[in-house]
């Protein structure tokens, strides 16, 4: 039979979850076309504050990669929107020219930031937060200008916020209300939200209206309705979304406020659907992910020829993490005079929840500060549950009066809402567990969709799996499969390259049988790090397998061109060092030149072709700012100048950065040497600090200065700077050896435990061993930016202009 032609507007998470669920009903009935505006694979939207906050890459966020598409037979157009859709003739024409022709067409344009229609919203620095692009003119931004200003107090906004803060930016958040996140938040809990918040760094100007955006090309400033204003180099709208209906409405498609569906997400033109946040179903725009992908659902059903149940809307219930505060809204905030609430209010724990009763039943929920029960919750709010016959304490906590665990899973019911983002339930998850054989969190989520989206239920489904099939899941160690090519955990992959004697990326995937024959931009250069961390001795690095920044040993910018960020060990540099610097900036045409967080300088927009000849003129080595490997060592000036100073800061700082340059690890490594407790070099959130005190050093670990903000475990003091590097050699061999590639120190030194570390390394005969694999390991290195000087064929495949094209 011929297959249908299916062709899709839009490549985002609705719209791919729509094409997700029709392949698993009917993959052989649609030969499916896809185009996209944006120049990526489809990414995952919800975790692009995590991008900016500096926590993840692009590449982690990306949900089905190019591989998915090519196995899928699915012809993909990136950068390439469609400007017109010929009804008549069932076809639609690209932004390129391109002609396809259609028997169904899905609209899932999706949505844009709301630009507020104010005076000067025009100028350059005005942006909003919606997508890959924004993030990248932020961080762009933040390298040249120092003061913004956030419009919009909600989810968004304040994650935008806490973003450019962690980008070294001062920030302002404008609210037109009295306080923050009102849609989701009351008065109590919006009050604790902000304290918390201005603690992190964040100020805010409330019941503030913006009426102009000040400045000539560029912002340089608002005003607000009331005459006050407040200056500003970069302004990011967050004040709500706008359904992007044009081209439906240019196309004669009924409009309202986004493109008006029925409840199978048909249009009112036959063949032609929509889906998303460009859809209006029952008069309502939905914005959070859960019922864009039960929308999909329906619609992958009705387009299968599936008898399904009509999609009648979404109650929506939203766990949210803001900045490290734990929030949970649902239903009704307020209080109005057919309501009573039950509140506890615990402002030492900095807790607070509140249940909305409604003729005896939960008509809303806000918690903040501790969200354990938010599933049981919600479940009672959706199934309209009786609770006449319930004490406010049994209602609060499951079993009540602490009879009984509310984190124990054996405990919730198979309709329980796991995965609020997908609608996924404990039963559902049970079932596929049972049926499927499934033993990782990733495989459920394969299999579910439960923990594709935020990710913050994987925890849950972990507990789940463990309840479900006991000793076959060792919680201890890390379970979930290293990406969707294989179902081998990063524990299984090590213990079968060692035990085969596996010796390179290729023979890893073909022995181990991988799904994909090439593998994935996610388990290549996994299996990269792997080998080389195995076989220490001499092992051959596979270039082609790393990620692109660190292939091209430069951070490849949003234009194409690269930044060049020479060493500067522990941030010390000199005259004749500066000089070169700015005679090679010069020469080059540098556009930025920047000093960064850790106290190095950069070259930004760089051509590739400039690349080797820069570092050649430069003479210094590569300072690592694009790798998985120690990045910087931040000192203060320490003993030798500052009054303050018990220790020689500079002079650790320096050695450690000689001793561990270059060292390949799981993930990104920051250290910082302070000289006395006033701690100027931030060594309290770094993955490994180092404070002088009379008589020595304390050392700490799993710091972490991002989205999650965590401050450094003391692990131990030591007398000398000898000891200090011997023990953070140790240290750092013990986390390549046991963490999972793109696993930090924090949520590693979290997993492990600071006492069975600090039980490891109390070991002297370990501490030797561990320092011995390390050194070997140091001594294959070799200095790449020279490399790239003295080899002609690195220097020709790698460094040469060229003009890739995407299709």
């Amino acid at each position: 039979m011929e297959k249908k032609k299916l062709v899709m507007v839009g490549n985002g998470m609705a719209g791919i979850r729509t094409i997700e669920e029709l392949l698993k009903l009917s993959r052989e009935a649609y030969e499916i076309t896809i185009f996209g505006n944006e120049p990526h694979p489809n990414y995952n939207r919800i975790m692009l504050s995590t991008v900016l906050q500096g926590d993840k890459s692009i590449e982690d966020i990306i949900m089905n990669d190019w591989v998915w598409y090519k196995n899928n037979g699915i012809k993909l157009y990136v950068g390439e929107g469609i400007v017109k859709i010929d009804k008549e003739n069932k076809q639609v024409i690209s932004s390129a020219g391109r002609v396809a022709e259609y028997d169904e067409l899905i609209i899932a344009t999706g949505s844009s930031s709301f630009i507020l229609p104010v005076p000067g919203a025009d100028k350059k620095g005005v942006v909003g937060f919606r997508d890959i692009y924004d993030c990248e003119m932020m961080i762009k931004d933040s390298y040249e200008y120092k003061k913004a200003v956030v419009i919009g107090g909600g989810l968004l906004g304040l994650e935008a916020a806490r973003g450019l803060l962690n980008l070294g930016m001062e920030v302002d958040v404008v609210h037109l209300m009295p306080y923050l996140m009102e849609r989701q938040l009351d008065a109590t809990a919006s009050e604790m939200l902000r304290k918390e918040l201005e603690t992190q760094g964040m100020n805010f100007l409330l019941e503030k209206q913006t009426a102009e955006i000040l400045g000539d090309e560029r912002v340089t400033g608002l005003r607000f309705a009331d005459g006050s204003e407040v200056a500003a180099d970069l302004v990011v709208m967050a004040v709500g979304i706008r359904p992007n209906v044009q081209l439906a409405k240019d196309s004669g498609i009924y409009v309202n406020r986004g493109i008006v569906v029925n409840d199978y997400m048909e249009t009112d033109i036959p063949n032609i659907y929509a889906v998303g946040e460009c859809a209006e179903h029952r008069e309502i725009v939905y914005g959070l992910v859960a019922p864009l992908y039960e929308q999909g659902k329906v619609l992958a059903a009705n387009l299968a020829g599936v008898e399904t149940a009509p999609y009648e809307g979404t109650i929506c219930g939203t766990q949210l993490k803001v900045s490290g505060c734990d929030l949970f809204s649902a239903g009704e905030i307020g209080d109005d005079p057919g309501t009573k609430s039950i509140k506890v209010h615990n402002e030492f724990d900095g807790v607070y929840k509140k249940i909305v009763i409604r003729d005896n039943r939960i008509a809303g929920i806000v918690l903040y500060g501790d969200t354990k029960d938010s599933n049981r919750l919600f479940r009672m709010l959706t199934k309209k549950e009786d609770v006449s016959g319930m004490t406010s304490v049994s209602i609060l906590e499951a079993g009540g009066c602490g009879g009984g665990d509310t984190s124990d899973v054996a405990a919730m019911a198979d309709d329980e809402l796991v995965c609020g983002c997908n609608g996924v339930s404990k039963g559902t998850i049970v079932e596929a567990i049972r049926t499927n054989e499934l033993t990782t969190v990733d495989e459920v989520g394969a299999c579910t969709n439960a923990g594709r989206s935020c990710g913050r239920c994987k925890s849950l489904i972990s507990d789940i799996l463990a309840n479900t099939i006991g000793d076959q899941y060792d919680t201890s160690s890390k379970k979930a499969a290293i990406c969707g090519c294989t179902a081998m955990s990063r524990d299984e992959v090590v213990a079968e390259i060692k035990a085969k004697g596996l010796t390179n990326v290729r023979e890893v995937m073909n022995v181990l049988g991988w799904k994909q024959e090439e593998g994935c931009s996610k388990c290549r250069p996994a299996i990269n790090y792997y080998l080389g961390m195995i076989h220490f001795d001499g092992y051959k690095d596979e270039r082609d397998s790393r990620l692109v920044n660190e292939k091209m040993h430069a951070n490849i910018q949003k234009d194409g061109t690269y930044s060049v960020v020479p060493r500067m060990y522990g941030g010390v540099t000199t005259a004749a060092d500066l000089k070169k610097i700015a005679e090679v900036a010069e020469k080059y045409d540098v556009p930025l030149v920047k000093l960064t967080g850790g106290q190095r300088i950069g070259l930004f927009g760089v051509k590739n072709e400039d690349l080797p000849a820069m570092w050649e003129e430069l003479g210094m080595p590569s300072g690592y700012a694009y790798g998985k490997t120690l990045r910087t060592v931040k000192t203060c000036v320490g003993a030798k100048f500052c009054r303050y100073g018990t220790q020689d800061s500079m002079g650790l700082g320096i050695e450690l950065e000689k001793k561990f340059e270059r060292l390949d690890t799981p993930h990104k490594v920051k250290m910082g040497v302070s000289a006395c407790p006033r701690n100027c070099a931030e060594s309290g959130i770094k993955d490994i600090g180092f404070v002088g005190v009379d008589g020595g050093w304390e050392i700490y670990v799993g710091g972490n200065g991002g989205t999650d903000l965590r401050a450094a475990d003391l692990l131990m003091t030591v007398k000398t700077g000898e000891e200090a590097i011997e023990i953070t050699g140790a240290y750092l061999q013990y986390y390549r050896e046991t963490a999972a590639y793109l696993e930090r120190t924090a949520p590693w030194l979290e997993r492990l435990g600071l006492e069975h570390i600090k039980a490891v390394l109390e070991d002297a005969k370990t501490r030797n061993e561990l320092n011995a694999r390390l050194d070997k390991t140091l001594e294959r290195y070799i200095e790449p930016w020279q490399e790239a000087i003295e080899k002609v064929e690195i220097k020709d495949k790698y460094y040469q202009t060229r003009k890739v094209t995407v299709e």
